[in-house]
Order: C-alpha cells, then structure tokens, then sequence
C-alpha cells in the first residue's frame, strides 16, 4: 500500500502508475485539497513521521467499485492499538485515480 510505504522515492514511483499526475486529493471540507503526485508524497512523508513506525493502513473490507468510483474501508495504527478508522472513495479516470477524497469516522 503507498500510504504503508516509507520510502520517498519508492512511493513516488508507485503513485505514478496509479494516481494520475494532476490527481487531487481532499483531505477535509476545511482545507484546499493536494494537488499532484509530489505534494501527496511530501505529506504522507510529512505524517509517518508523526506516526509510530510501526503504524500501517490496513484495508478493513473488500473494496468496491461502481464504474469509475471505488470505495475503500481502512483503519490506521498497530494491531493492538487503532488511531483512526476511515474510507477512500476515489474517482478514475484513464485507468489512474484522478481524484481521492478522505472520510475519518469520529
């Protein structure tokens, strides 16, 4: 999983060949969204590093796709301890996520 890996260069090489290059990604309704493949990778960089490092996504059910919409079930944290608990729906475009937006469950 790209958001799992901690290595800069490898992530980035991942995200390109399934993000497409103009991706945005909308983290809340309060903030401007991350536009592109490297301001994504500099703030997943930017958040494994407030995280524990054994901290890791883990997809918490199967994913599911409705035409050019997926929807993904994730939690965040160790297997003893969940620091978050949210869902992914992205919109496709040409095979590459064109747009991802973030729901944390309170």
């Amino acid at each position: 999983m790209i958001w799992n890996n901690r290595n800069s260069a490898e992530r980035l090489s991942l995200m390109e060949k399934i993000y497409a290059p103009d991706i945005h990604f909308y983290e809340s309704n309060d903030s401007e969204p991350f536009v592109g493949i490297e301001s994504i990778n500099n703030l997943i960089g930017k958040l494994q590093q407030e995280w524990a490092p054994d901290f890791e996504f883990v997809v918490t059910e199967s994913p599911k796709f409705n035409h050019n919409v997926q929807h993904i079930s994730w939690k965040l944290g160790t297997p003893e301890l969940t620091v978050a608990i949210g869902s992914d729906i992205a919109f496709i475009e040409d095979d590459k996520i064109k747009s991802l937006y973030l729901f944390l469950n309170s």
